[in-house]
């Protein structure tokens, strides 16, 4: 929630208050220094019944603030990120891009990317669009699905890609990666936002790409548009019906209504953005996907981002190479050039490379064994590694970055809500803290990826990680920190930014266990009856209960046995008995993860 800003002077009686396009009742409250009940009272004499956290619009909310005495003005929601620049600085071609001259660069066609909730309708959206637009001069129907396809519109070309989800979006910006100009936030008029709905935005935001948000079954009995572009509203996608930023195109693919609307509002968004290329410069791009076919070899698609692909050319992708034997089209059809924004299938080269690798071209084979043999290749470009809370204020010092990106999980609303404000608050001139994503719930695999890709610490407060999540971590060098202290969580990034943190302790998780049955010892206490599922039980390790993905409580193991014996480590497949701490609540079906904590020395 951003902060009322009061403006007094000496000519003014009523004091200045800046409110968003929807606001609650509680925030609302706080904005005007006056008690939600006397807001709710004030509702109700105008005839609105509304609750502490219902949301309420900007119009209505002026009303009730002028009332008390208040002149309200319109805080415009801000969807651009507050540093696109740093972002773009972990893009290959966008570098490569800078370096051009700027009188050889040439209009190019967009590149689309659909995300949303898996149910919502991408796929028949796409395959609407790929058979009622395709490419002029196409004869046969799409032959070959190569992962990508064009489009021409009112005679210009848009490039649509083919992507399984914001998975993939994201997998290929960790690793330096981003082929898309604008995505397409898919939402069924009948179902809302969902949860994934939300991941997506969240992943677009972060990549600091404009969103169309094409509301999806609109045909349907129960599509509901209003209660939609509500939801949309409250993760921060205001319409532009709603005097917001948001262009909302109402769809259907069954019935093809809206398409056409749908693909003018991409171009209307691109004359904005210009995207633009040199065709004329050395062809670099990146790996779409890559497969091995049995008739024509290994196939790789591309996505050209700058330059024009020759067939012929010789390719390196990381430690593959290899010369263009063949290049087809998006309909299958074999091309000899391939400009800036075509995806195209090549065959040639002697590896798989992986999806989100950046393409060059070299003379000659000779040439690329030459270079494979003189250094060192990496597979992909090299991302930047994210900041961990310990080295932010070195890099910061650095001058290597002036965000910090965090990603924040709570295990309910009412602890999210203050965390995020008081980190907000933390921003300063300086340093600039950027929120990429607050949510309740466990740490995620998605939680994860999505602070790979952007550089981000993730900060939990009563919640832990999935066992998928700290393993990506482990692999990803993402940096989770948990807390069950509010305060604590806010004054480790406040030292952050200050470099003023002492030496941290990690969490490593070495067992996993769930408690099968329950005893009651006398002069003890409950015992809780556990098989060890993985890792092992240490006598002198933590533990902690979790129950549905929420965490109960966490201590010391005062107590650990095996067959009535006391014993100082359980091993994975062995049945066992546990008390931690004076803990006494266990059910069956619990699970018991033992960590230790081990000193990690400050950057």
């Amino acid at each position: 929630m951003a902060e009322a800003v009061g403006i007094k002077s000496m000519a003014q009686t009523k004091t200045i208050i800046e409110l968003p396009d929807f606001v609650t009742v509680r925030e609302l409250a706080t904005y005007i220094e006056r008690s939600p009940i006397d807001v709710i009272k004030e509702l109700m004499s105008n005839g609105i019944m509304a609750n502490i956290n219902q949301q309420i619009d900007f119009e209505t909310a002026a009303i009730v603030a002028e009332e008390m005495g208040y002149e309200v003005v319109q805080k415009s929601a801000v969807l651009v990120p507050a540093d696109p620049e740093a972002e773009e600085e972990k893009l290959v071609w966008r570098k490569i891009l800078a370096k051009e001259d700027e009188t050889a660069l040439q209009p190019r066609p967009p590149v689309i990317t659909m995300l949303g909730h898996v149910d919502h309708g991408k796929t028949s959206l796409l395959d609407v669009i790929r058979h009622t637009n395709v490419q002029a001069g196409e004869a046969g129907g799409i032959t070959q699905h190569i992962g990508a396809y064009q489009v021409v519109h009112e005679g210009q070309t848009i490039t649509f890609l083919d992507t399984p989800g914001h998975e993939a979006f994201t997998a290929m910006r960790a690793r330096g990666a981003q082929a898309t100009d604008i995505a397409i936030l898919v939402v069924a008029a009948d179902d809302g936002v969902m949860p994934q709905t939300r991941e997506a935005a969240d992943h677009a935001r972060a990549a600091h790409v404009p969103i169309i948000v094409a509301l999806n079954k609109i045909d349907l009995p129960a599509a509901n548009p209003m209660r939609v572009m509500q939801q949309l509203s409250e993760i921060g996608l205001v319409p532009d019906e709603w005097d917001g930023d948001t262009m909302v195109i109402p769809v259907s693919a069954k019935t093809r209504k809206g398409i056409d609307d749908l693909l003018e509002a991409i171009l209307l968004v691109a004359e904005e953005l210009r995207p633009r290329a040199n065709p004329n410069a050395s062809p670099t791009g990146v790996v779409l996907e890559a497969r091995k076919d049995k008739a024509r070899g290994i196939m790789v698609t591309l996505l050209v981002q700058n330059g024009t692909l020759c067939d012929g050319d010789t390719l390196m992708i990381g430690r593959h190479y290899g010369r263009i034997k063949a290049m087809y089209d998006f309909t299958g059809k074999r091309i000899k050039k391939a400009g800036p924004s075509t995806p195209v299938s090549v065959a040639g080269l002697n590896g798989i490379p992986s999806a989100g690798d950046s393409f060059t071209t070299v003379a000659s084979e000779k040439e690329a064994r030459r270079i494979l043999s003189e250094m060192e290749v990496e597979v992909g470009p090299q991302r930047a590694r994210p900041a961990t809370l310990d080295e932010f204020f070195a890099r910061l010092q650095q001058g290597d970055t002036k965000t910090l990106y965090l990603i924040v999980k709570a295990d309910v609303q009412g602890s999210l809500e203050p965390i995020v404000n008081s980190l907000e608050k933390l921003s300063t001139e300086e340093v600039n803290i950027e929120i990429l994503r607050a949510d309740t719930g466990i740490i995620t695999e998605n939680d994860v990826m999505l602070a790979s890709a952007s550089g981000a610490v993730i900060l939990g407060f009563n919640v832990t990680a999935d066992t998928v999540a700290y393993a990506t971590a482990s692999s990803e060098q993402v940096e989770i920190k948990t807390y069950n202290v509010i305060y604590h969580l806010i004054e480790d990034v406040e030292k952050a930014l200050k470099g003023m943190l002492e030496p941290t302790y990690e969490q490593v998780v070495i067992g996993r266990a769930e408690v099968r049955q329950v005893f009651k010892i006398r002069n003890v206490g409950k015992v809780a009856g556990c098989f060890m599922r993985t890792g092992e039980a240490r006598r002198n390790a933590q533990a902690r209960v979790i129950r549905n993905k929420k965490l109960i409580v966490e201590g010391n193991v005062t107590s650990l046995k095996h067959l009535q014996e006391n014993v100082r480590e359980v091993k994975a497949g062995f049945e066992f008995g546990v008390r931690i701490g004076e803990f006494d609540d266990y059910l069956p079906g619990d699970i018991i993860e033992f960590y230790v904590t081990q000193k990690v020395e400050a950057a």
